[in-house]
């Protein structure tokens, strides 16, 4: 039987259960995609606040 371990969620390699990522390689990865989904939403947030100070104006003048 194989020990008990879980698998890096960016490219699938098993790694111990105290490890998050197999290499700084796919931590540098996940920092990135974390970056990218961070920046997004702080865009998308920043269109709602636009189009809801835009929709006010016009509906009270």
């Amino acid at each position: 039987m194989t020990e008990i371990h879980k698998h890096c969620p960016v490219c699938g390699t098993p790694i111990p259960l105290k490890e998050s990522t197999c290499s700084q390689k796919c931590q540098d990865v996940i920092v990135e995609q974390q970056s990218k989904i961070r920046r997004s939403r702080i865009t998308l947030f920043i269109v709602m606040i636009i189009f809801i100070i835009v929709f006010a104006f016009l509906m009270f003048f």
